[in-house]
């Protein structure tokens, strides 16, 4: 997600300097216009805006935690990444502590939304500081103020929650019109248009029909996020049923097909229905 984002920042005239873990995902940056760097305190020195892209939370824990002291003072830290509403709230407390301001900024959309610069923006934290990101956010895609720190999370959250439901729904509508003697690609496009019609159904749907279940979205992703969900929930004193039914079927794929696409969940339907299976190509796995 962090390598097509830059791109589109410097396709707007930004300046980034680029840094990453593994070096050498910096370095395939520079023929684009970036500044790839080693050192993370090269990368943070003098910033006035740091965005984090990190696989999780305790991730950008360990990364903020190495930079802060290195940071300008009044410094703009947008985490982009997909974190617990209490770990983004965390990082708020610890950069306003140290005279620096926060924003968690999740996004949805995909690699391909990235690549487009149509992500949906998901952000948290003040309005004058979110009226400063806004130049920065409009390359990467549409940009919304959910709320103060943390909110940007929780938005996220409720997305990956719908995610999650409908591709197991449409899973099950999948395998109930091929056992039922329909055609399910042809129930696709019949529904298409309607109350039904979805991103979910559109990419998703298809990924079923061609058995195209290698990772866009990764299962142990899906997982992460429903069980972040769960923790939003508890934290909030709510209970929230199908979410947990939904979060029990990604624990079962975990264990069998960790680094498949989270549509592979018609996989673990048709396992609970032998002898039924959406259309006849052979499961593409990686």
């Amino acid at each position: 997600m962090g390598d097509p984002m830059v791109r589109r920042l410097l396709a707007a005239g930004h300046a980034v300097t680029a840094w990453n873990r593994t070096h050498a995902k910096a370095e395939a940056l520079a023929a684009a216009g970036a500044r790839p760097v080693s050192d993370l305190g090269e990368a943070v020195r003098d910033a006035q805006i740091v965005i984090s892209m990190l696989e999780a939370g305790p991730t950008v824990n360990l990364v903020l935690q190495a930079a802060l002291p290195l940071l300008a003072p009044n410094a703009l830290w947008i985490d982009m990444s997909s974190t617990q509403q209490a770990e983004a709230q965390a990082f708020h407390t610890l950069l306003t502590a140290q005279g620096r301001r926060f924003i968690d900024a999740p996004v949805s959309g995909g690699v391909g939304g990235a690549a487009a610069g149509t992500l949906a923006i998901m952000a948290g934290g003040s309005a004058e500081d979110f009226a400063e990101a806004e130049a920065v956010f409009a390359p990467m895609g549409r940009a919304t103020r959910v709320g103060p720190a943390g909110a940007g999370q929780v938005a996220k959250l409720c997305n990956q929650l719908i995610v999650g439901a409908t591709i197991n729904i449409v899973a099950e509508a999948m395998l109930l019109a091929q056992a039922a003697g329909a055609d399910p690609a042809a129930m696709r496009a019949a529904i298409r248009g309607g109350f039904a019609e979805s991103k979910i159904l559109e990419v998703h749907g298809q990924r079923m029909l061609d058995r195209n279940f290698v990772a866009g979205g990764k299962i142990t992703t899906q997982l992460k996020d429903q069980r972040n969900i769960l923790a939003a929930a508890e934290a909030a004193g709510i209970v929230l049923p199908l979410t947990e039914l939904v979060t029990a079927r990604y624990m079962t794929l975990a264990k069998q097909i960790p680094q498949a696409d989270h549509s592979a969940a018609l996989i673990g339907l048709e396992q609970m229905n032998p002898g039924q299976r959406v259309g006849a190509a052979p499961d593409q796995l990686d």
